[in-house]
């Protein structure tokens, strides 16, 4: 049970010292003096992002309280897989008690994503394809989706969420994300929906694309995706996955489209040259991405919720 864990656990580790997201700071403005709570914009929609909650219900319920405090009025919650730390009944019962209990601070939307720990039981060395489908069901079942990608119209914004269909299988890995060719097509056709050129579009995958010197591929369709994407600089894509800091260098503008690290309510790997594998984790580091749309102009401003403090806000315009 706990030979998986460490396995991904360090194969995160080593794989992630190397990773830099770079910003093209002539691209938007940045101003990392925002600490403490602000009061809402008039925008036309917001919504918050948690990445990677691995039913740290301690740290789930302190991140709503405090996007509650931020806006009390936001449109939707995604939560961008890896909500669950294994794709077992106990997981997501306690996962969706959470949500019940909560549901008067929580949007009337939340946008629940799958990750790779949705394919996750520890008591299991490698996935059948009957037991791929078996975790895939559970997940349909917790999301209210027909599929593991599927998309949404919120207040004239599209909202598309992508999500592997294999894992931790005799044909994928553990933490590789595998998109068919079903769901690329079924992408495209998305992208296109009522396209308007600069309406900003918001994209959603648990694992990440290749940032610049990183060696770490998250998606084996990597190369498909990317040049689908290279086609619609509106995009905003937002990707978890990697437990990174959300920190100043992780936004990446230049892609054409824009990739967001969500960074993660579970805990939290910082960059420390000290440490072995150059990062150090910290488990009460708890970490959310907020969002407010105006025509084509997006600010995103990532949240540091233990220290009740922003780490940084970015204007996107496309």
């Amino acid at each position: 049970m706990k030979k998986t864990k460490m396995i991904i656990l360090i194969t995160i580790f080593i794989l992630l010292a190397a990773s830099i997201v770079y910003i093209n700071k002539d691209k938007f403005s940045y101003n990392k003096d925002v600490v403490g709570v602000e009061t809402t914009t008039n925008s036309d929609v917001a919504f918050s992002v948690f990445g990677d909650v691995h039913e740290n219900i301690n740290h789930f319920q302190a991140a709503i309280d405090d996007f509650y405090k931020i806006n009390p009025n936001m449109d939707a919650l995604i939560l961008n897989g890896d909500v669950v730390d294994q794709g077992i009944d106990e997981q997501y019962d306690s996962v969706q008690k959470t949500l019940e209990k909560n549901k008067d601070l929580l949007p009337k939307i939340i946008i629940k994503n799958i990750g790779n720990h949705e394919f996750f039981d520890y008591d299991i060395e490698k996935n059948s394809k009957e037991q791929v489908q078996g975790f895939i069901n559970k997940y349909l079942e917790f999301s209210g989706e027909e599929k593991v990608y599927h998309d949404k119209w919120i207040k004239g914004y599209h909202f598309i969420s992508l999500g592997s269909e294999d894992g931790n299988s005799e044909t994928i890995n553990s933490i590789t994300a595998f998109i068919s060719e079903e769901q690329l097509e079924w992408f495209k056709e998305k992208l296109d929906e009522k396209y308007e050129k600069g309406k900003p579009i918001f994209v959603f995958l648990h694992q990440q694309l290749e940032y610049p010197n990183s060696r770490w591929i998250g998606v084996e369709q990597e190369e498909e995706l990317r040049e689908i994407l290279s086609k619609y600089p509106e995009v905003i894509l937002f990707s978890s996955h990697t437990h990174r800091d959300i920190s100043d260098n992780s936004i990446s503008l230049d892609q054409p489209f824009t990739i967001v690290n969500t960074g993660a309510v579970h805990y939290t790997l910082v960059i420390d040259p000290s440490e072995e594998n150059g990062l150090r984790r910290e488990d009460d580091y708890i970490s959310g991405i907020y969002v407010e749309a105006e025509g084509n102009i997006v600010r995103i401003k990532a949240r540091d919720v233990k220290e009740k403090e922003w780490k940084y806000s970015v204007e996107v315009s496309k």
